[in-house]
């Protein structure tokens, strides 16, 4: 059974780094006092005197660890007002053993806005709000951005060091700072629920549509933050039905439409068909997963539609993932079909020498199965199989070649 130090690390640890980091303007140094808040909790646990409530306590510990190291590094000019007058303050303040102050709770939309600072790479502030308010591991946040873990681990470390070194601090000053920053935190949202999509882990799931609630809630008028939710709705609703009971992949035309979630597929339709006016990103893949959820069976997905609403998409949001769907969609889609798609994948190098190769490969293979060409077929899943590094991806295309026969 955990203790409550281990608890709050594995629940709280993002939720602390952030509070802290947004009391003290700087990341490194907020992170440096949070670990070693943690050490004396577990020097506390260990002799038997453990804090009643971890979180508050480690928080509270960690600010003061943060003060302390301003002012013994006599670096109060970078740091916030408030932060310079609470060292002199403290100056002489012993360090706390036992104090007790209230954890405010879940914060995280808050702090995933302080991260997207404008003076920060859009990729480098989605990937710290990621790792450090989200608790992503350094992998999982590479894998959404298709990029290899050291590299990102580099990038997260450079990030946090011209941050520390820079005149930059968090700070939201007026509601206009919040809405320049509102699009990089629903992308923060969007990857959360990816990374809890592939792994699968529910528990990330439900984080990224709570916060996605609370991004609706406080910007409700907004299509973008509208259409996210409602993204995330209309796939979790399909969610009992990806995996078999042994947990393996189960195609969308596969999948018993009748588990779906049908309270979160309404609600999903409905957010989604407000959101579409907006032509965002999010509205439109919601769009797109709004005509899967909608039809009653795989053949009658209206996929001339769904090729439409990919067409904007690649025009809004010219991403690979993006443009690998609008292939496959032309490729189910009677007015195009499957071999002018896969002229059109073969037309795109970067589909099968980059990281997305696993992916480019596998809509080989369906295209090309749905054909009805089994050799070439067979050949673009065993390339997949090769470069696949999910396990359970390599069982699912391991049964695309089985089911084309010899």
């Amino acid at each position: 059974m955990a203790t409550g130090i281990e608890q709050a690390f594995r629940d709280d640890a993002p939720r602390i780094l952030g509070a802290v980091a947004r009391y003290t303007g700087d990341l490194l140094t907020a992170e440096d006092a949070v670990q070693e808040a943690f050490a004396r909790a577990i020097e506390l646990e260990t002799a038997g005197r453990a804090p009643d409530n971890p979180a508050a306590w480690i928080t509270t510990v960690a600010r003061r660890i943060a003060v302390d190291t301003v002012r013994k590094e006599r670096t109060t000019t970078r740091a916030l007002p408030a932060l310079a007058a609470e060292a002199r303050r403290t100056a002489d303040m012993p360090m706390p053993e036992n104090t007790e102050t209230t954890f405010t709770g879940d914060e995280r939309l808050e702090l995933i806005l302080l991260l997207c600072h404008p003076e920060v790479s859009e990729e480098a502030r989605v990937a710290l709000a990621l790792r450090f308010v989200c608790g992503v591991p350094t992998r999982d946040v590479a894998a959404v951005f298709l990029v290899q873990e050291a590299t990102m681990a580099a990038r997260l470390t450079r990030a946090k060091k011209r941050i520390h070194d820079s005149s930059i601090r968090f700070a939201i000053d007026d509601e206009a700072d919040v809405t320049a920053r509102f699009p990089d935190a629903l992308t923060t949202i969007y990857l959360l629920f990816t990374v809890g999509h592939a792994a699968p882990d529910d528990r990330v799931r439900a984080d990224a549509i709570v916060l996605a609630r609370d991004a609706h809630r406080i910007r409700s008028g907004d299509a973008e933050a509208a259409g996210l939710l409602a993204l995330l709705l209309l796939t979790e609703a399909r969610q009992s039905t990806r995996l078999t009971p042994g947990g393996e992949f189960v195609t969308l035309s596969e999948a018993d439409r009748g588990g779906w979630n049908v309270a979160m597929m309404i609600e999903g339709e409905r957010l989604a068909t407000s959101a579409l006016a907006g032509r965002g990103r999010f509205a439109l893949q919601a769009g797109i997963a709004g005509l899967h959820a909608i039809a009653p069976t795989w053949a009658d997905t209206d996929w001339p539609s769904i090729a439409r609403l990919y067409d904007r998409l690649v025009e809004e949001w010219p991403s690979p993932s993006a443009r690998l769907g609008r292939i496959v969609a032309r490729g189910y889609s009677p007015d195009v079909g499957p071999e002018a798609a896969l002229a059109e994948l073969d037309a795109e190098p970067l589909f099968f020498d980059s990281v997305l190769a696993p992916q480019g490969y596998a809509a080989r293979g369906d295209l090309a199965r749905l054909a009805g060409d089994h050799a070439t077929a067979r050949r673009a899943y065993r390339r997949a199989i090769e470069l696949e590094p999910n396990a359970r991806a390599r069982r699912f295309l391991e049964t695309r070649v089985a089911g084309l026969g010899r």
